[in-house]
């Protein structure tokens, strides 16, 4: 019988822009949801955060940081956007490219990942709450 089981990651990064790997919370949520077979969806919850999968390198996430801030700069006078009295247009710009969401298939109570693999929260107008959905669906 297909189950299903929701679970909410808070964070609250100290640094405007930030890459954490969540992927001890998912396996947490994995665990938790009892599902053996099926699938995780982990989804950023706010339109200045992504979520995405990759290595955990941190040279690797030196150059996420500068290729993103060269497409979209950091700029308040830049965007139409920020005209409304918001000063996070870029933000928004960096989590249309890194994306909204990832889904992993969980294989024998695991999630199934290839060589490397790794889910991030990234963050790029932070210091403040946001939230990231985990919905878990299977048996």
């Amino acid at each position: 019988m297909m189950k299903s089981f929701t679970d909410y990651l808070w964070l609250n990064t100290k640094q405007r822009q930030e890459f954490i790997n969540i992927t001890p919370q998912v396996e947490e949520a994995v665990v938790k949801s009892g599902i053996k077979e099926g699938l995780c969806l982990v989804n950023a919850m706010h339109i200045t955060s992504s979520v995405f999968i990759n290595d955990d390198e941190s040279g690797l996430h030196r150059d996420f940081s500068k290729w993103l801030e060269g497409l979209a700069p950091y700029d308040r006078d830049k965007y139409q956007h920020n005209l409304t009295g918001e000063d996070n247009a870029d933000a928004h710009l960096k989590r249309t490219i890194m994306g909204r969401e990832v889904v992993v298939a969980i294989t024998k109570g695991k999630l199934d990942f290839g060589p490397w693999e790794q889910i991030f929260y990234g963050e790029f107008d932070g210091q403040r709450k946001k939230r990231v959905l985990v919905k878990i669906i299977g048996e």
